[in-house]
C-alpha cells in the first residue's frame, strides 16, 4: 500500500471533482506551490494511487436518458461467450462479475424504456446460457464526493 499525506489527500480529491483542472489552478486552490503539486501529481501517478484522467459523457443529452442494472444468472461454463455477447449490445457499459444471487450485473443505457425492454428481452433474454435476469431501471441518482480528506 503506497504512503500518503495529508497534501496526497487534498490533490486526490480535487482531481476526483475535476479531473481537468490546470496544476496551477489547483495549487492555488490548495494553496501549495505548483512545482509541489507537480511532483506530487507525478508520484501519484506513478505509485498507481491515479490510474487515468477521464471524461464524464452526458448521456442524457446524447438521448440515453434510461439506466439500468440489470442482474444474470448464467450457465457457469458459458461465462466467456456470454459476457462478449453482451458487450455487443449497443448500450451495455460495464459488466460486474458479483456475489449474491446474481451472476454478474450489467449496466446499460437506453434511449427509452420501451428500448430498454426491447435489449432485455430481444437481446439479452435470448443469449445462449442466460438463466434469468432482473432489471433494476434508475430513477435517480445522487453521487458524493471521493472521501480523500482525513476527518
Amino acid at each position: 500500500m503506497a504512503k500518503i499525506d495529508e497534501l496526497d489527500l487534498k490533490i486526490l480529491s480535487e482531481l476526483s471533482n475535476d479531473a481537468s483542472i490546470s496544476v496551477p489552478k489547483l495549487s492555488e486552490k490548495i494553496n501549495i506551490n505548483s512545482s509541489v503539486v507537480y511532483s506530487r501529481i507525478k508520484r501519484l501517478l506513478k505509485q498507481k494511487l491515479i490510474q487515468r484522467y477521464t471524461i464524464d459523457v452526458n448521456d442524457k443529452e446524447l438521448g440515453y436518458s434510461v439506466k439500468s442494472v440489470t442482474g444474470i444468472n448464467m450457465d457457469s461454463k458459458r461465462r466467456d461467450a456470454i459476457i462478449d455477447n453482451l458487450f455487443e449490445i449497443d448500450g451495455v457499459r460495464e459488466i460486474s462479475e458479483v456475489t449474491g444471487r446474481f451472476d454478474i450485473m450489467v449496466t446499460m443505457y437506453a434511449k427509452s424504456l420501451n428500448d430498454m425492454h426491447k435489449v432485455v428481452s430481444e437481446k439479452i433474454g435470448k443469449i445462449e446460457g442466460i438463466l434469468g435476469s432482473e432489471s433494476f431501471i434508475e430513477m435517480k441518482r445522487r453521487t458524493k464526493p471521493m472521501p480523500y480528506m482525513p476527518e
